[in-house]
């Protein structure tokens, strides 16, 4: 497992492939000045189209906003020019958002040539070394990386820093219901709680369940697989006999194979097969028979009432 100190320094090395070895881009928060950069108007900034985060924390971002308030913005934002002449931020719109709450009439910005694929990888490890996304942000922007940019697997692995199973792992959480999902962006349960739900049918109801049972991922482990077990065969109890002999039985008096299954509540289900229409008709027989003697059996409680 890598630690926090390794993947500090793997994210370093992926955003300074992506960004150059010009701009320091992972550094103190302490230090104020770096090379490039400039102050522009805060209404020229857009919000990047490429952001994976979609949840900002509102407490945060007012702490954020005082924080600016009393001492600035210490660390520039990274933007890129649109045609139109203003910027689209590529990392750092929670400072953006702070600012504009602290009234910030200009923010300072380091502006960087990139294409699409740069600036989605650079906002996505942006987020993952400053601030934890969900893991459905974090899974869907490892998506777009694919779908987009047709990246493989190993090469967002190298880009983040992390393990090739991670990002398998993580992408697995977007197959599950939407419902469960948006637990995960909630934070009301995390990856590590839902991720044995992947493929169930029934993973909407058991996420619930994990919720309102305060279940820890271990817990939901299990209750995931006890999801996945067929319904087990009531077994038979003395009262019901053997089952076994009963299906033995009727085989040899009717000359059919015969499949006897116990259900809940003393019930269940006797299954008669048949390999060809002669034995279908051969069933077909024994019910007409069956039926006409319960016709003159009730034939003659008729006539005995009668009389």
């Amino acid at each position: 497992m890598l630690d926090d100190n390794h993947k500090r320094k793997s994210l370093g090395r992926g955003l300074g492939a992506l960004l150059g070895d010009d701009i320091n881009f992972i550094r103190d928060e302490n230090t104020v000045h770096q090379h490039g950069e400039e102050n522009i108007v805060i209404e020229d900034l857009t919000p990047g189209s490429y952001q994976p985060r979609l949840d900002f924390d509102q407490e945060a971002l007012e702490a954020l906003s005082q924080s600016i308030s009393e001492k600035g913005i210490l660390q520039p934002l990274l933007v890129r020019q649109k045609n139109d002449g203003k910027y689209e931020i590529i990392a750092g719109e929670r400072r953006y958002r702070a600012a504009l709450m602290a009234g910030l009439k200009e923010v300072p910005v380091i502006v960087k040539k990139m294409d699409d694929r740069e600036v989605l990888e650079v906002a996505l490890v942006e987020n993952l070394l400053r601030e934890n996304l969900s893991a459905i942000e974090e899974a869907e922007g490892l998506q777009r990386l694919i779908d987009e940019f047709s990246h493989t697997q190993e090469a967002l692995a190298q880009i983040v820093g992390k393990s090739r199973s991670h990002i398998a792992n993580i992408l697995r959480l977007l197959s599950l219901p939407a419902s469960v999902r948006q637990m995960v962006r909630d934070g009301i349960l995390t990856a590590g709680q839902v991720r044995p739900l992947v493929g169930l049918s029934e993973a909407e109801n058991l996420a619930k369940k994990i919720a309102e049972k305060g279940l820890n991922a271990r817990q939901a482990e299990a209750l995931a697989a006890k999801a996945k077990q067929p319904p087990t065969e009531k077994k038979a109890g003395a009262k019901d006999g053997d089952l076994a002999e009963i299906s033995s039985f009727i085989t040899r008096r009717l000359g059919l194979k015969v499949k006897i299954s116990a259900g809940g509540n003393g019930g269940g289900k006797v299954v008669l097969q048949y390999a060809d229409s002669a034995e279908l008709d051969k069933i077909v027989d024994i019910l007409q028979q069956k039926s006409r003697l319960s016709d003159c059996s009730l034939s003659g409680l008729v006539t005995d009432d009668a009389e």
